[in-house]
């Protein structure tokens, strides 16, 4: 197995009312990041007791790959989608991975 992995997990919290609106959002970036090199995994989801909270874990071949990210297009659209709907961000520590599994989640359902 190579070197851990980068793990990197948080939350974004909605303006009240605005939870789906950037649900829809950080899924449109998601589908971005299918292509983006070094992600091997971007998943998104929501909690039913706040519903303007929408947690992203995300799994990198390293940080460098993550922090290459923050400035491409995809990610940039993101923030520039979404900044007049977030009132915040709570982040974890960021993690190393050593294994589990990860799979492309399709649905077609909201």
């Amino acid at each position: 197995m190579p070197a851990p992995y980068h793990g990197v997990s948080g939350r974004l919290l909605a303006k009240p009312g605005k939870g789906k609106e950037l649900l829809d959002i950080l899924l449109d970036a998601a589908r971005g990041m299918e292509t983006v090199p070094g992600c091997l995994c971007y998943i998104v989801g929501t909690d039913e007791i706040k519903p303007d909270t929408v947690h992203v874990y995300e799994v990198w071949t390293d940080a460098a790959a993550h922090r290459a990210s923050l400035n491409m297009p995809v990610f940039q659209t993101l923030i520039e989608r979404a900044r007049h709907i977030i009132a915040g961000m709570e982040n974890d520590p960021d993690l190393r991975i050593h294994g589990g599994k990860a799979s492309a989640l399709r649905r077609t359902e909201t």
